[in-house]
Formats: structure tokens, C-alpha cells, sequence
């Protein structure tokens, strides 16, 4: 592979590892909280998440469950980074060009709208309808673990292409959050929401690049989205939004600054002992900062805050979230309800079908095209794997339902298609023939 080309493609390539590695942690965590909460100690380990902490006092302040400020508080800065991650896809991504955006758009909205209806068919009224987003959701760490697993057996294009799909599924599934799963608004809450974020705008584009000024406002945001009655994980993809994308030191500016200060440090020699003198420690950090801050604030906050989710935030969500106590009659029961059943169509066949047939409706209206040296039928296995809903499925069913016996249900629902998914995808893809063999071995190659 071209040197220049390897460049481009590592920020994805670090991505995808992180991704790869946190799915892996991801399903222990949640096979930790399933055996938790179906031991002997099931009844305080679901105790535990909802001892209540308090922020402040009766007057003035936050006082939620341990459940709570892991899903409203914690799961914010994962929609940090989906905002980040988002922010960039459209800027300077796979999502940046209209040719490229095309065809994982499509398929994203095929692969939101065809579960959706599926589920909503199964259950057209009551509060069970309310979980029609559910199966729209799909676990990006979980289905590029899979593609991982694959290695050089399929191309990079199709791991990119699902990396796309996913970003836009979940812009779509906040967008849902924002308008359907809001409660009654507290109009005052909002305004006050509405000024600091116009406040976060603005310091963007008056040049504000210290974390710490979007970390304070965007405290307030969150606070006042919370208190305003839209859920308080929107405030986390307006922060992400509103975080600059243009370095403070241009390119060639930073190269002439780190040559001078280079120069500078060559010439006073070599220091014997483990300590700089002042004057080459001045010079040292000096080039820290210009190489800090030759850096854009959104790609260094997703390098830096990207290993917290994967690795914090989403396995302390699972062991939150992941535990369902049943017994083997009530498994039953809950394998036999519509709700359980939609989901599970939902995510299992709506997901595949919804993804190919938009998508390909797209390439024949004109509107998009298959990314070079990818086939319909990986198309679909991509498909397939987007049928893993998990950490946004279950967010999603954590909003959709106040009820403890349709929460599991809709658990049950989204682990069963989650690994059926997994399992089908990884089969489907692993035995799928490329047709040109040589094109197969240039792939190993490069991989």
C-alpha cells in the first residue's frame, strides 16, 4: 500500500482497534452482569444501582439512582464523542463528500425504518408500541469486532462502509431520543439550555479552544437540558457539535515553530544526568504546546475521550443495564411476547433487509454507487451485523419503557438478535466468495 494511502487510512485503522477491543470487554462486562444478577447475591447487585447520591442539597441540586447517573450523566459523554465522531464524519469523513455520504445514508435510513415498522406491526398499540425504536438502533464496537474477526476475507471498504452506516444510525437514533422520547417540557429549563449553547457557538467561533471552557458550559447545558425535561444524552452530541475544528497553529506556522525550537535544543548539546537545565525545559515544553496545539480540539478530544467510552463508560453501562433476573418459566414467557418477538425481527431481518433494499434503490436511481471492490451480497452481510442493537438498543429501551417486565422483554429481545446477528454475519461473510482470487491475495497483502 502507498505510503501516502497508509497515512490516510490509520486514523480509521486506530479506530477500528479501539472499536475491535472495546466490543470484546463490552460483551464480558455483560456476561458479568447476566451471572450477577441470576446468582445468589441477584437481589443486592440490583439493589446496588439504585442506592440514590445526591449532588448539592434539597434546595438547590441533583439527586438521582446510582442507575440514573450512569444513564443520564455518564452515557452523556458517550454522546460526546458520537457528536465528535459525527461532527468530523460530515467534515472531513466518509460522509464529507455527497458521492461517498450517499449509499450509507440510504442504508442507514432503510435500516431504521423497515425495523421499525416490523415492530411497530407486532405491536400497533398500548405502551408496548412505544419501544418502536428499539430495533433501530446498531453497536458499532460489537459489529467491527465481528468484521475484525473476518480479517483479510473481506475488503476494508466494506468495514468502512458499516463504520458510516453506523455513525448516521446513530445520529438518527438521537434525533429520535430528542423528538419522541422527550417528557413534558419545562419551558425556563430550556431557554436557559438555549443560551448556553449559543454561548458554546459563539465561543467557537471567537477561536475558544481550552477544553475547560466547553467542559464548564457544557455542564450547564447538560444540567439544564436534564432539568428541562428533554433527555440530558442530547446535551452531550450539542457539545460534541460545538467543539472547533480548525487547529490554533496552521500547518506551516507549527513546522517553522517546532524547526526553531528543535534548532534551539540541538545547539545546547546533550545534558548529562536525567535532568534538563531550565532553559532546555523551557524549550521542551515550549514544543509541547505548539505540537498540542497544532492539533484540531475536535480530533484531539475524540482521540483522547474515545478510550474512556470504549473502555468506561459502555462496560459500566452494561453492568448497569446488561442484568436480567428471570426464571426458565418467564424466559419462556418472554420469548412468546410481540414485544421480544419485534425486536428480535426487527433487528434480524429488518436490519438486512431495510439496508440492502434502500441502498440499492439508491445505485439505481443514480443517486449513489458501491464503493469500489465491494459486492451487493457483503452489502447485505453488512446488513446483518447492523442487526447487533445492544448498548443504544438497550439506552433506547431504558426511555421507551417504565415498566420492569417490558424492560426485560425488550432485553431479551436485543441479546437474542444481538448474537443470532453476530453469529449469522460472521458465517455469512466468512463463506461468501470474492470472485477475482488475485484481488483476494492483493488484499492480504495490504491488510
Amino acid at each position: 500500500m502507498p505510503l501516502k494511502i497508509a497515512r490516510l487510512m490509520r486514523p480509521f485503522e486506530d479506530f477500528f482497534k479501539s472499536q475491535t477491543s472495546g466490543g470484546l470487554i463490552l460483551l464480558g462486562t455483560t456476561v458479568i452482569a447476566l451471572i450477577l444478577a441470576n446468582s445468589p447475591w441477584g437481589h443486592q447487585f440490583n439493589a446496588f444501582w439504585e442506592i440514590n447520591f445526591t449532588l448539592g442539597n434539597d434546595s438547590f441540586g441533583l439527586s438521582k439512582s446510582l442507575h440514573h447517573w450512569i444513564n443520564d450523566g455518564l452515557m452523556a459523554v458517550f454522546f460526546f464523542v458520537v457528536g465528535l465522531e459525527i461532527k468530523r464524519e460530515f467534515l472531513a469523513g466518509e460522509l464529507a463528500s455527497p458521492k461517498k455520504a450517499a449509499l450509507p445514508i440510504a442504508g442507514a435510513i432503510g435500516g431504521m425504518l423497515v425495523p421499525a415498522l416490523i415492530f411497530y406491526l407486532l405491536n400497533p398499540g398500548g405502551m408496548e408500541s412505544r419501544g418502536w425504536a428499539i430495533p433501530m438502533a446498531t453497536d458499532i464496537a460489537f459489529a467491527l469486532g465481528i468484521i475484525a474477526l473476518l480479517g483479510n476475507r473481506i475488503p476494508r471498504s466494506v468495514a468502512i462502509f458499516l463504520t458510516a452506516l453506523a455513525i448516521v444510525d446513530d445520529l438518527g437514533a438521537v434525533l429520535v431520543i430528542a423528538i419522541f422520547y422527550t417528557s413534558n417540557l419545562n419551558v425556563l429549563a430550556l431557554v436557559c439550555g438555549i443560551l448556553f449553547l449559543v454561548l458554546l457557538v459563539l465561543g467557537n467561533r471567537l477561536g475558544i479552544q481550552h477544553p475547560n471552557f466547553y467542559a464548564l458550559v457544557g455542564l450547564a447545558l447538560w444540567v439544564a437540558l436534564l432539568k428541562s425535561g428533554i433527555h440530558a444524552s442530547i446535551a452531550g452530541v450539542l457539545i460534541g457539535a460545538t467543539i472547533p475544528v480548525r487547529a490554533r497553529h496552521p500547518h506551516e506556522e507549527f513546522l517553522d515553530k517546532a524547526e526553531e525550537l528543535i534548532r534551539q535544543i540541538r545547539e545546547m548539546g546533550t545534558i548529562s544526568g536525567p535532568f534538563q537545565n531550565q532553559e532546555k525545559l523551557g524549550s521542551f515544553i515550549a514544543l509541547e504546546h505548539i505540537t498540542h496545539d497544532a492539533m484540531s480540539p475536535l480530533q484531539r478530544m475524540e482521540h483522547e475521550m474515545h478510550h474512556w467510552v470504549i473502555f468506561g463508560v459502555m462496560p459500566i453501562f452494561a453492568l448497569a443495564n446488561a442484568g436480567i433476573s428471570m426464571s426458565g418459566s418467564e424466559l419462556l414467557a418472554a420469548l412468546g411476547s410481540p414485544v421480544t418477538i419485534g425486536i428480535t425481527l426487527g433487528l434480524l431481518i429488518g436490519k438486512p433487509v431495510g439496508i440492502l433494499l434502500v441502498a440499492w434503490l439508491a445505485v439505481k436511481m443514480g443517486l449513489a454507487h458501491l464503493p469500489d471492490n465491494t459486492r451487493w451480497g457483503e452489502i447485505f452481510g453488512v446488513g446483518i451485523l447492523a442487526g447487533i442493537g445492544f448498548t443504544m438498543s438497550m439506552f433506547i429501551t431504558n426511555l421507551a419503557y417504565p415498566h420492569a417486565g417490558l424492560v426485560a422483554e425488550a432485553k431479551v429481545g436485543i441479546f437474542a438478535a444481538s448474537l443470532l446477528a453476530g453469529i449469522i454475519g460472521y458465517l455469512y461473510l466468512a463463506l461468501i466468495k470474492r470472485p477475482d482470487r488475485t484481488e483476494g491475495r492483493l488484499l492480504g497483502k495490504s491488510g
